[in-house]
């Protein structure tokens, strides 16, 4: 190999090992996200782990004074202001090795760059129209025939 290539192969891997240094660096990151919110009235504390998971949940003895669906609207409330917590530092976590004006969230939704009929759901397959035909033997339930009386 020649000088020049060599060198050429030497800065393609000291890139490559930069890239994987940085990839490593921000995979260590997004595991160890964490957020956590608390109700106004403090009676509720939900913290999630990096993919919004629900990881605690604190009730102080104030909780256990709500009405049953006060306190399940309170968690959930509180759960989702901490998963929305979570995912704003998922997406500062990765903005710095996205390519320029890459959304982050639209990322992660798995929408980015895709326009809305390109993510749309397929339509249902269409379901094989009955015949109305007396000889197809295919459209006939056999099990729930009748019998004659008298010939069984």
């Amino acid at each position: 190999m020649t000088t020049d290539h060599r060198a050429q192969v030497d800065e393609l891997l000291a890139d490559y090992r930069r890239s994987r240094d940085q990839l490593a660096s921000v995979q260590r990151d997004l595991a160890g996200i964490s957020a956590s919110a608390s109700s106004p009235d403090g009676s509720v504390t939900a913290t999630v782990g990096a993919q919004g998971t629900l990881t605690d949940l604190e009730l102080t003895d104030a909780a256990y004074r709500l009405r049953p669906a006060q306190l399940a609207r309170l968690i959930l409330r509180t759960t989702q202001e901490a998963v929305a917590a979570g995912a704003e530092r998922t997406y500062r976590a990765l903005g710095p090795v996205l390519p320029a004006g890459t959304d982050p969230e639209a990322l992660l939704r798995g929408t980015a760059d895709l326009r809305p009929e390109e993510i749309a759901p397929p339509p249902p397959p269409e379901r094989p129209r009955a015949v109305d035909d007396d000889e197809d033997f295919d459209q006939r339930d056999w099990l729930n025939v009748e019998t004659p009386r008298g010939s069984g």
